[in-house]
This record gives C-alpha cells, sequence and structure tokens, in this order.
C-alpha cells in the first residue's frame, strides 16, 4: 500500500522514483487542466460522502465547533435571563424605597385626597426611572396611585402583610398589567408607625426585554465563531483534500497501479513537456508516432531530431488545436494545452493522434457532402416558377461553378410550348450559364439539330448521359460543327458530360457541362451527379412543361368566351382592355350588347378564382347575360334573373363532387339611349363606375350596391344618370383597384388621378389607367371598358300620337312616307308602311287607348309603337280559311329583326330595316 507524506515530510521507501514519480508529484493536476472543474466536483462529492480522511476531519470539527458554540449561546442567554431578573428586583425596591422614604409622603397619605397629591409624583418617579408602575396605598391595601386611572381605588394585587410589619416584600404575581416583579415597602411616619405602603414594579416582559435585545448580539457572535471555525477547518480539509483528490488509501493504491497502464495503452501519444522544454515523459504511442531516442525523456525537445515546426510548437508551450504536422510519412494531429493553469507547474502537455487514413477518407467525405449540397440544392432552387425557360435557367445557373464552369440547356421547341416532341423536331438552346460570358458556345435561342454521332445526338438516341473526357480527341463532337469545335477547344474548354432530359418516356431535351478551369477531366462519380441533378432537374420542367400546356388551354378556352370584336352600333364609341392575371386564367368578362331602339347595353363581370373552373364559369354567365339581354329587360330584372342562375348552378354542381360550385360573381349592367342621352345602371357587388364629364371632371355615381350573384333572395335597386354627349363611362374589375397592399378606397382615389389626365379618347383613357394602375405581376384578372357617349339628334327621330281610330292608320303612314322621303329613304317607303299599318291596328284593336309610333334613323330604321297594354303578341300561323293572324308573320318577313319590350307604362312592338 502507498503511503501518504507525512506532515515531518518523511517518505515511504518504496514511493517509486524518476521520470514517473516527477510527472506524479508535478504534473499529474495540469495534465487535466481543463476537466480540474469536473475533478472538483467530483472529489468534493466523494469528501462528502465520508469516504475520504478530510471528509472526516471536516465533520468532527465542524460538530466540535457547532456544540462548543451552541452551549456557549445558551450560557449567555440565561446569564442574560438571570441578570436581568436580579436587575428588575434590584430596582423596584429601589424605587419604592426611595418613593417611600422622599418627604411629604406620609402628610400626603393623611390629606383629605392622597391620589391628587401623589398620583403626579408616582407618574413623575415611573417615567424617570423606567419602572412600569409605581403604587401608593393605605394599610387596607386600597391604591391611591396607579398608571390606568381606572385602577386607583381598588385592592392591590399582592401580599402586604410583611410590608405591614414594616419589611420590604419583593415577589413575581399576576398583576391587573400582567405578569410582573414588584417590591413593597412601608411608609412611616416619625413615629415609627406604617401608615401607606409603596409598591413598584417591571413586568415580565420588559424583564426579558434585556435579554432579548442581547440575544442578537450573542447569536452573531456565535454565527461568527462557528463560521471562523469552520472556515480553519474547511481550509485544513481543503488542502488534505486536494493532497489526497478526494480518494481513500485503497483508492489512491488502485490509481496509481493502473496508472502506467492506462498511460502507455492509449492509441494517442502523450507528451509532458516541462517549463524549460526538457521533455518530462513520453508514451509507448508517442514514441511510437516521433521515433523517439529511448533516453528522449529529460531531454530538450528540440535535441529530440523532430521536424523544426513540431520541435518548435512543443517547446514553445502555446496552445493548439488539431494542428497538422507532418512527421517522416504521417500526418499528425498535435493538441498542445499548457499546464501552469491556475497555479499549476510550469509546462504544456501535447497528444499526438495519427490522421494520416483520416485525412484521406475526410477528403472523400468531403467531396460527398459538396455533391450532397448541390442535390440538396437543386431540390430547393430549381423549380421556384412554373416557366419552362426559367426553369432551365436555375439548372444552369445552379450547376455553375459549383459542379461545371459552363452548363448548356436544349429542349425541343415543342416542349417550351408545353406540347410533347413527336418526331425528329428541333431543339433550342434555352439557357447558358458560365464563369464567363465570351465562351463560344451556341448562344442562347439558337436553334439546334445534333449530329448522330455528337455527345449530344448519342444521349438523345440512347437515352443514356456521355462522357467525353478529351473533347479535343473526340471526332464525333467535332463532327457537329468543326469551326465552332476549334474555338471551343482553343478557348479552354477540354471536357463534356452530356446527359438526357427525361420525365418517364418523354423525351425533353439534353443538358451538356464543360469544364475548362480545373484541370482533371470528369470521371464516373461526377457522370453519376450530373445524372441525378438533370434527373430531379427534369421533374421540375416536365411540371412546367405541363403547366405551360393547361395554361394555354385555359386561355385559349378563356379568348374564346371573351368578345373578339365589339358589335357596330353608333350610341358609344368604346374601347376596352383585358389583362390575365400572372397566377392563371380568371373570370373576369365584358360585353358590349346592342338593344332595340338604338341603345346599348354594358355588361362588366367578375367569377371569383382562377383556372378551367373560373372561365368555364364565366362563358356560362356570359351567355345567360346574351339571352337575358335580348328579352329587352331592365337592368334589376336582368340580375335577379342571373342571380337565380348562379344560385341554380350552385346547386347542381353541389350534388357533384367533381365540381366546384361558384365562390362568388359580381356584375354591373347599364344600358345607355341615345335618344334621351339617359343610362339605366344596377350592380350586383361589383366596384362602382366612373364617369369623366366632357369637362375632364371624375366623379364616381352613386350606385346601390346589391349583393353579390348567388347569395338571393334581396333584390337590386336602379340608378338612371343622364350623360351630356362626349361623356366617358369607365367600368372595370376589381384587379384593377383591389391589392393585398391596398384597401379599395386607395384604389379609387388612384383610379380618379389616372382618369383625371387621360385623353379625350376611350383608347387614350385605356392606355393611361393602365399606364398607372397596372402592376408588375398582377395577381388577379383586369377587364376596362370606356364608353364615350353619343347622341341621336331630333332630326334622326320622328313621334306621332295615333289616335285610338282604325282611320288614323292611313295618316300615319302618310306622315313616315313623308319622312322618309326626307331621310332619303324612300325606297324603304313601301316596306314601312306595310309593317307599321299591321302594328298600329293592332295596338289599336289590342293594345288600348294610348298609342304612339316613332321612327328612329340609325345604321338601321327603327319602327316602334308603344301602347298602354301589357299583353305580348305572339306571332303564329294562320290557316288558308283564317281570315286574319297573319299580321305579325307579315312584319317578320319584311323587318330584319323584329321585337316586344316592356315599359312600365305598357309595352314596345318594334322592327328594324336596313338601311341601304
Amino acid at each position: 500500500m502507498v503511503r501518504l507524506m507525512g506532515r515531518s515530510g518523511e517518505r515511504s521507501p518504496r514511493r517509486p522514483s524518476g521520470p514517473l514519480a516527477r510527472y506524479r508529484r508535478d504534473a499529474d493536476r495540469p495534465r487535466r487542466g481543463e476537466d480540474r472543474g469536473r475533478r472538483r466536483a467530483a472529489a468534493l462529492r466523494s469528501a462528502l460522502s465520508g469516504r475520504s480522511v478530510a471528509a472526516q476531519v471536516f465533520a468532527m470539527n465542524v460538530v466540535i465547533v457547532l456544540l462548543l458554540v451552541v452551549a456557549a449561546a445558551v450560557a449567555l442567554v440565561l446569564q442574560g435571563r438571570h441578570d436581568s431578573e436580579v436587575e428588575a428586583r434590584n430596582r423596584s425596591v429601589s424605587v419604592a424605597a426611595t418613593f417611600a422614604n422622599s418627604p411629604g409622603v406620609p402628610e400626603a397619605l393623611r390629606a383629605p385626597d392622597p391620589t391628587a397629591i401623589l398620583q403626579p409624583r408616582a407618574e413623575a418617579t415611573r417615567e424617570a426611572t423606567g419602572v412600569d408602575f409605581v403604587v401608593v396605598m393605605n394599610t387596607d391595601g386600597i391604591r391611591y396611585t396607579h398608571p390606568r386611572p381606572d385602577r386607583i381605588g381598588k385592592q392591590f394585587v399582592g401580599d402586604i402583610a410583611p410590608a405591614l410589619a414594616g419589611e420590604t416584600v419583593t415577589e413575581e404575581i399576576e398583576g391587573t398589567i400582567g405578569p410582573l416583579v414588584q417590591a413593597v415597602v412601608p411608609v412611616k411616619a416619625a413615629d415609627g408607625t406604617v401608615v401607606g405602603l409603596v409598591s413598584a414594579g417591571i413586568t415580565t416582559e420588559n424583564v426579558g426585554g434585556v435579554a432579548d435585545r442581547q440575544l442578537p448580539l450573542v447569536l452573531t457572535a456565535a454565527a461568527a465563531g462557528l463560521a471562523l471555525a469552520t472556515g480553519g477547518t474547511a481550509l485544513v480539509s481543503r488542502r488534505l483534500l486536494r493532497q489526497t483528490h478526494g480518494l481513500g488509501p485503497h483508492e489512491m493504491t488502485r490509481m496509481y497501479e493502473h496508472h502506467d497502464a492506462v498511460l502507455h495503452s492509449v492509441r494517442e501519444g502523450v507528451l509532458i513537456v516541462g517549463g524549460e522544454g526538457q521533455l518530462l515523459l513520453a508514451n509507448d504511442e508517442a514514441q511510437r508516432l516521433l521515433d523517439l531516442p529511448p533516453d528522449a525523456e529529460g531531454r530538450h525537445v528540440l535535441r529530440l531530431g523532430l521536424p523544426d515546426d513540431t520541435a518548435e510548437l512543443l517547446a514553445s508551450g502555446r496552445v493548439a488545436t488539431d494542428e497538422v504536422h507532418l512527421v517522416k510519412d504521417r500526418l499528425l494531429a498535435v493538441n498542445q494545452r499548457p499546464t501552469d493553469v491556475r497555479g499549476g507547474p510550469a509546462g504544456s502537455v501535447a497528444t499526438l493522434r495519427d490522421s494520416t487514413e483520416l485525412r484521406a477518407l475526410s477528403g472523400r467525405a468531403d467531396t460527398a457532402r459538396e455533391r450532397l449540397d448541390i442535390l440538396y440544392a437543386a431540390g430547393v432552387a430549381i423549380g421556384t416558377s412554373l416557366d419552362v425557360g426559367r426553369t432551365a435557367e436555375e439548372l444552369a445557373e445552379l450547376a455553375v461553378p459549383r459542379f461545371a464552369d459552363y452548363v448548356s440547356v436544349d429542349l425541343f421547341d415543342t416542349v417550351l410550348a408545353g406540347g410533347q416532341p413527336e418526331g425528329v423536331t428541333p431543339l433550342r438552346r434555352t439557357a447558358l450559364s458560365g464563369v464567363r460570358e465570351e465562351v463560344p458556345l451556341y448562344p442562347v435561342g439558337r436553334q439546334l439539330r445534333f449530329v448522330a454521332s455528337s455527345p449530344q445526338g448519342r444521349s438523345l438516341d440512347t437515352g443514356r448521359p456521355v462522357l467525353e473526357p478529351r473533347l479535343g480527341e473526340a471526332a464525333g463532337w467535332q463532327a457537329q460543327d468543326l469551326e465552332r469545335s476549334a474555338q471551343v477547344v482553343e478557348y479552354g474548354v477540354h471536357s463534356l458530360i452530356t446527359v438526357p432530359l427525361r420525365a418517364g418516356s418523354l423525351m425533353l431535351g439534353v443538358v451538356s457541362f464543360w469544364r475548362s478551369e480545373k484541370a482533371e477531366p470528369f470521371d464516373e462519380d461526377e457522370l453519376a451527379l450530373a445524372e441525378e441533378l438533370v434527373a430531379r432537374a427534369a421533374v421540375s420542367i416536365d411540371n412546367a412543361r405541363r403547366y405551360t400546356r393547361e395554361h394555354s388551354m385555359a386561355v385559349t378556352l378563356q379568348r374564346s368566351l371573351l368578345p373578339r370584336r365589339m358589335p357596330d352600333q353608333n350610341a358609344l364609341d368604346v374601347a376596352y382592355r383585358y389583362l390575365p392575371a400572372q397566377a392563371g386564367v380568371g373570370g373576369d368578362w365584358f360585353d358590349v350588347l346592342p338593344l332595340s331602339g338604338a341603345r346599348v347595353a354594358l355588361v362588366v363581370g367578375d367569377v371569383v378564382g382562377h383556372g378551367l373552373h373560373a372561365a368555364a364559369t364565366m362563358g356560362r354567365l356570359r351567355t345567360a347575360v346574351h339571352n337575358f339581354a335580348s328579352l329587352d329587360l331592365p337592368p334589376d330584372e336582368l340580375l335577379g334573373l342571373l342571380d337565380e342562375l348562379v344560385n341554380r348552378i350552385d346547386q347542381d354542381e353541389a350534388a357533384d363532387d367533381s365540381s366546384a360550385p361558384v365562390t362568388g360573381a359580381t356584375c354591373l349592367y347599364a344600358i345607355y339611349d341615345p335618344v334621351s342621352s339617359t343610362c339605366v345602371m344596377a350592380r350586383a357587388g361589383h366596384p362602382p363606375p366612373a364617369l369623366i364629364r366632357p369637362d375632364g371632371g371624375v366623379e364616381f355615381p352613386e350606385v346601390p350596391a346589391g349583393p353579390p350573384l348567388g347569395l338571393g333572395g334581396l333584390p337590386f335597386e336602379t340608378t338612371e344618370l343622364r350623360l351630356a354627349e362626349g361623356s366617358r363611362l369607365v367600368l372595370y374589375t376589381d384587379g384593377l383597384v383591389e391589392d393585398r397592399e391596398h384597401d379599395i378606397d386607395v384604389g379609387l382615389e388612384h383610379l380618379r388621378q389616372a382618369l383625371e389626365t387621360a385623353g379625350e379618347s376611350p383608347e387614350e383613357t385605356c392606355r393611361t389607367v393602365l399606364d398607372a394602375r397596372l402592376p408588375d405581376r398582377p395577381g388577379d384578372d383586369i377587364a376596362l371598358l370606356v364608353a364615350r357617349t353619343r347622341a341621336l339628334g331630333p332630326d334622326r327621330v320622328a313621334e306621332w300620337q295615333v289616335p285610338n281610330d282604325p282611320a288614323a292608320v292611313g295618316e300615319v303612314r302618310a306622315e313616315v312616307t313623308r319622312r322618309l322621303a326626307d331621310w332619303g329613304l324612300d325606297e324603304l317607303a313601301f316596306t314601312t308602311e306595310l309593317i307599321l299599318s299591321e302594328l298600329v291596328t293592332n295596338a289599336i284593336r289590342y293594345g288600348g287607348e294610348t298609342v304612339q309610333v316613332r321612327v328612329l334613323h340609325d345604321r338601321s330604321l327603327i319602327c316602334e309603337v308603344f301602347d298602354s297594354s301589357s299583353t305580348s303578341p305572339h306571332l303564329r300561323y294562320a290557316a288558308m280559311t283564317d281570315e286574319g293572324g297573319r299580321g305579325l308573320f307579315l312584319v317578320a318577313q319584311l323587318a330584319e329583326r323584329w321585337g316586344t319590350r316592356y315599359t312600365p307604362a305598357g309595352k314596345v312592338i318594334w322592327a328594324e330595316q336596313p338601311v341601304p
């Protein structure tokens, strides 16, 4: 067993000596300097567990000191309380005797009112001496004085018999003011007789107050003594703990027995260098790695034959972390830390680790990690948009310069348009990225046809990647373009990988990776990486192609559902714009519908959402508006029918799980009459129209905002505006005035500002508005319709009131014939007379008392007959034996169009004839 060093410094004769002993004495603690905190914590836990000598000594000393301190404190407290009680008895006797022997007290006791004389003196004495009461009483024990006046005149509490006998009495009793210590002294007359008694006393609370006030001081002194004793004991125990490291004798013996085995069997070299640079210890692994001589320990590290950089590091003692040093044929990772931290001995500890094989593995791991990073970046950076060209550019930009110096992406033309390549179709260079811009490769946009012997041609034919490590020797590649191939090789491009872009069985194009900056050619591992990279990009390119195809189909459908040209009419000068959203087609639409009587209907609507469903729904609603408009319905009734239609669409599609209901639709319907220059309009949840007056002023007319289409049950209201000729009515969808950043009120104000600066024509108005309000990437469709009003002059309108008499039909025909002659329409006189004869005759016969005829000369000749009846005539085919029923049939044959519209006062039957 190893013996510990005693206080006399004597050592066991069995204690080892030499460098290892010096290491044990001086270097064991610094060698593990960075673990000192953990060792101290472990040692403290060991010490507290009671296993070590230091712990036992510390515990014993603390217990003894604690007992001594507690005993001393208790003794001091008890002594203080005893002294306080003795002091209280002495003070009570002194005060009572002094007051009893004071002049005038016997005379006051014989006075008629002793209390009046003695009470002030007693209270003054009590306050001056610090006692709790001074009581003067007669020989019967009746009080004359007391601190509490209500106690005067009552019997004194205590033993007064000895005092009546002339003795002094001290006692502890339960008085009227609580437990107390009191003294009773007799008051004697000049002849020695007892004429009264005086008692003075202190309550128990005040008796112990002195001791209690001394108690904190006693406890503080006890705590200070305990702290000093414990601190001294702790210092002694800490010193002993540091010497033994918190270990018991058996543990210390076991540690030293295994010390050498552990130190010399680890697979890491350990060197201990002293403050002067001498090598104190080198384990077996360090001797092997550094090839040290047998007598290395004790010699200076600069004279051990080590490489200069390694020797200088060991001699300097500076901190080093994983510094790589070449020692002969080994790469050693050196870590070094000083041992003089926190009072340790001067010197340093160095560990050596052979990292030759680890470096080779690390290089391969770095390469694999870089390739994984490229593939991860491809998953994040490629396919951020659904644009085929942009996706190809993302692939080229990602691979340069991380994988190749130049990357070109060639796609079939049909792929760029969203289709599938069929047969032999040309490719087009879609993307090209490189470390420099002047490389002599085919530029972007160039149409290409690769020969079969080229790497690109072979990749397209076989569907497999091709590696050309040396382009200068590749005859098949040079056959593509001899002149350009020579320029590419002369530029420095020397290696090529081509990978086909495939999505399943569909060939989309080919990707070429070119190398010029790095001297080594591409290898098989890089070929596999290129194939994986292109495979990931192919998925994104194919998704973009599919989206392009679907988007093109949706746009085609939407364009087919929108008006391709404006109808011919003279009431309005119209210009329009339609801009689809970047996210896809939507459900915005507009229409200009000629009506009877030279009137024109303006329609703007919006179906919420995007995609084919929104476009198809828009087509259905637009068709419905056309059909309802042909009935010459007022705006509020037309919107009511449209609302019912949307409800039916929702009900039909709710029963079909594969269809989605209409999530919302809005519409504004306006009818302009050029004869009266009035415009009647109603809106269903749509933004209000804007009106530009002829003087350039802009306003938003108050049109009641009805509910969006599909809610049902709520009526729509109409508004009638009188428009001066040359006014411009601006209808639009919410994509023009709403976005995610601004409220519609802000958008309307911006629209007002744009309209105030617009030109006079509708075309200029459209252009100005879009220049001011069109965002870079509109998130919603925008439909804009601008209509400038025209008026049909009085010289083009003729009206007659017809008496309710069949004979008046002839006069009407004559008036109409004269007016047609004035308009130069003599050719239409005969047919017009026939039409009016039938219409007026029917109106007189069936239509009521009021009949009116109006003829309009517009793009066509329009004859209108007003009557007060709401009964609609029907076209029927009369039999050979029928006497009537052929009038409307005749009108239908002579007129180009005819029909009926209802008014609040009745109906109008009209017929149009083309003007020659």
